[in-house]
């Protein structure tokens, strides 16, 4: 872009602040709309649509737990303060539902589209009523056998309270009367959807299914023996998750956390799905019990309620139907036969890339050896998010178990995560591990390990910092990245962050090369995007880049606002909310904002300064949004190397020339996805990303084999 004239600009302290920031309830609700585009997109294998599908559903659940109930919990607080985009938690509400609701017609009509399809290939969801007199009967015997015993009626009469309704799930409303009595009564019967009880029952041998709630309610004289089913309506109820408690004032945080689950079952309940064509009289009756707006809550459904279930569909053996299956690659930099210390100290550095490059043989694989290396003498890490049955928490046990002094920082409030954390904390203190729950009032986001091992030349501490979860599940399919090092600062920054995290303890700690937060880390970035402007000249032009998924901070809008005004080139690449405008005449010409939404679900973040020459790099666990920046102990570390920025750089370019699955955002917030015009552009960055790890091994390999031949065979350390 052309460096915008002076004239033109405008002050932005002078600015209406409705004109520089957009929503952040309705950005999310655009990046949610472009993963439903993601299942419309006829260029996707038929069963990744469905997937998209599922997760659309599945977010859109998310945004009512999370967002709306903030937003019913400030309107229930009498909160009227505007946001800074010029709003009330009532206006953002309206806004957000006009544009829910038109997102659920569309996901109703991609389904049905979607339905046929699946027909044609082989896989068919059916109705009730499609089934033959046999196969009505064999789903019948399977339903009693397998799923009726899990099945609990509720009546519903002055006898009765009106059961509770647990969230998310998916209900019967039941009206009955006796043959011989004209008087009705109700009752409400829970799907019983889990593990128990998947929400598609195979019809024989094919790939032929129907909905358990249809098995369920064509089979109700099993529930009510001699009784009349008069109707049989379906409906679901969404729970407010913000459910958060002072901590400050906590005695016991783990008490604390736990009282909040068993809050969050009875939250108040914010949304209610019915399908179309419930009797006026029972929906309103229900709204009333579940203490919702009938006109504003109610959410009628022309299709197929909780599509997020149509994962279940995803998970069936039509391998020509999905993405060619992906397998990531051992890094290049770490060779089996080798320790992994070893070769770190080597390098100095290694930069690893999920889920291009394997999880399991490079940071499972650091935390294994450092559990059984009789040189190590000590494992400090955080942990916001991992699996259930972790194998980096077995590691961390052997390791406490091996006589390693080991010490943990779990974040008991990772949002729905927090039962399983707590379970990890307990089976970890047992173990003899040093377990601490950060620091009060912050949540712990950053993503560390610290290895101290007795090296030839005395302690030598080695690091992991990335930008994802210590989670196998999620390195599968979220696109991070992380860094192996043996740097003697950022270990030294290191163990100072740990002596914070354990003892909450503030002083002025000496960072030299991390900029963690809250302390640090935004001062630190306003101060480089100034720094940029100062270099910034038309000869040597500054550049910025981000990429992280989402930027919601004020301060870092308005400076980088302040860097367009002054010529800096912007790029931001943000998956999902982003407050800044974009190609705003006199105030953001020179910025591009682009949205990556494909196979992969973007998580990395990185930023990038040109400093006039002396470039920097710095990935870590940090977003630009508020709560991070403030609220959060996060962490960004320096990427220092030059074979690493090349790396990093290429992943940069790759993506911002990306014609397949980016998207470009107006000025107005909407989105327009980019369209190839040649051939090669229609591989999309992850696929090129893949190629790019998978030429980075092939290299390697053929430089291993050169040099060995060259030594005569002999093993090359």
């Amino acid at each position: 872009m052309s460096e915008p004239e002076q004239s033109s600009q405008r002050r932005i302290s002078e600015v209406d602040p409705r004109e520089l920031f957009l929503n952040r309830e309705l950005t999310w609700l655009q990046f949610n709309r472009r993963v439903l585009h993601e299942a419309a997109d006829e260029r996707n294998p038929l069963l990744e649509r469905a997937k998209f599908l599922a997760i659309t559903s599945s977010n859109l659940d998310e945004f009512f737990m999370k967002r709306i109930g903030g937003l019913k919990q400030q309107l229930g607080a009498g909160m009227t303060e505007l946001t800074v985009d010029g709003r009330t938690p009532r206006q953002q509400i309206e806004e957000s539902y006009v544009l829910v609701r038109e997102m659920v017609k569309d996901m109703q009509s991609i389904f049905a589209a979607l339905k046929k399809e699946l027909r044609a290939a082989g896989i068919a969801i059916l109705a009730y009523d499609e089934l033959t007199a046999r196969e009505r009967q064999g789903v019948r015997d399977y339903y009693y056998q397998n799923i009726y015993p899990l099945v609990t009626p509720q009546s519903i009469d002055p006898a009765h309270p009106f059961p509770f309704i647990s969230n998310l799930s998916l209900n019967l409303l039941v009206t009955l009367k006796y043959p011989q009595d004209g008087e009705m009564s109700m009752a409400r019967v829970k799907v019983p959807v889990g593990p128990a009880a998947p929400r598609f029952i195979r019809i024989g041998e094919k790939n032929r299914f129907v909905p358990l709630e249809e098995v369920m309610s064509h089979n109700l004289d099993m529930l009510f023996p001699e009784m009349e089913v008069v109707s049989c309506e379906f409906f679901r109820v969404t729970r407010n998750a913000n459910t958060e408690k002072n901590e400050e004032h906590a005695e016991d945080l783990l008490a604390m956390i736990e009282s909040e689950l068993r809050e969050r079952k009875f939250a108040p309940i914010v949304r209610m799905q019915t399908y179309r064509g419930m009797d006026p009289v029972h929906r309103g009756r229900l709204a009333a019990e579940l203490g919702l707006d009938e006109t504003e809550d109610v959410f009628e459904i022309d299709g197929f309620m909780a599509l997020r279930d149509l994962w279940e569909i995803h998970g069936l053996d039509f391998p020509e139907l999905k993405d060619t299956p992906h397998h990531p690659i051992d890094h290049p930099g770490l060779q089996a036969s080798r320790k992994v210390f070893h070769m770190i100290r080597e390098s100095g550095a290694i930069l690893l890339q999920h889920p291009y490059e394997s999880f399991s043989t490079s940071v499972e694989r650091f935390l294994q050896e450092a559990a059984r290396d009789s040189k190590v003498r000590a494992i400090k890490m955080t942990l916001y998010r991992t699996e259930s049955e972790s194998r980096i928490v077995d590691y961390l046990i052997d390791a406490a178990g091996n006589g390693k002094q080991v010490a943990v920082v779990v974040e008991l409030k990772a949002r729905f995560d927090e039962a399983a954390n707590i379970r990890l904390a307990s089976r970890m203190e047992e173990a003899g591990i040093h377990v601490t729950y950060g620091v009060v009032g912050l949540k712990t986001h950053a993503k560390v390990i610290q290895v101290v091992r007795q090296d030839f030349s005395g302690l030598r501490r080695y690091m992991h910092l990335g930008t994802g979860n210590y989670h196998a599940g999620t390195s599968r399919i979220y696109s991070d990245v992380g860094l192996l090092t043996c740097d003697e600062q950022i270990g030294r920054d290191t163990t100072e962050l740990f002596n914070y995290l354990t003892t909450g303890y503030t002083p002025k700690r000496n960072y030299q090369k991390i900029l963690p937060a809250p302390k640090i880390c935004k001062r630190a970035l306003l101060a480089r995007i100034e720094r940029e402007i100062a270099l910034h000249r038309p000869e040597q032009p500054g550049l910025i880049q981000f990429k992280m998924n989402a930027l919601d901070d004020m301060d870092v809008v308005k400076a980088l606002y302040q860097a367009s005004q002054a010529g800096v080139p912007i790029d931001l690449l943000v998956r999902d909310t982003c407050r800044l405008r974009p190609g705003v005449a006199g105030l953001s010409e020179t910025v591009r904002v682009i949205s990556i939404i494909g196979r992969f679900l973007e998580h990395t973040r990185l930023y990038y300064f040109r400093s006039g020459g002396d470039e920097e790099y710095f990935i870590g666990s940090a977003d630009a949004m508020k709560r991070n920046l403030e609220s959060r102990v996060e962490v960004l570390v320096p990427v220092e190397s030059p074979d690493l920025r090349r790396d990093l750089r290429a992943m940069l370019d790759i993506q911002l020339a990306d014609r397949r699955t980016a998207w470009d955002m107006l000025p107005d917030g909407s989105y327009v996805q980019r369209l190839p015009e040649t051939p090669e552009q229609e591989k999309g960055s992850h696929q090129l990303l893949i190629e790019l790890a998978e030429k980075r091994q092939k290299d390697i390999t053929r430089l291993r084999k050169r040099k060995s031949k060259h030594f005569g065979g002999r093993n090359l350390r």
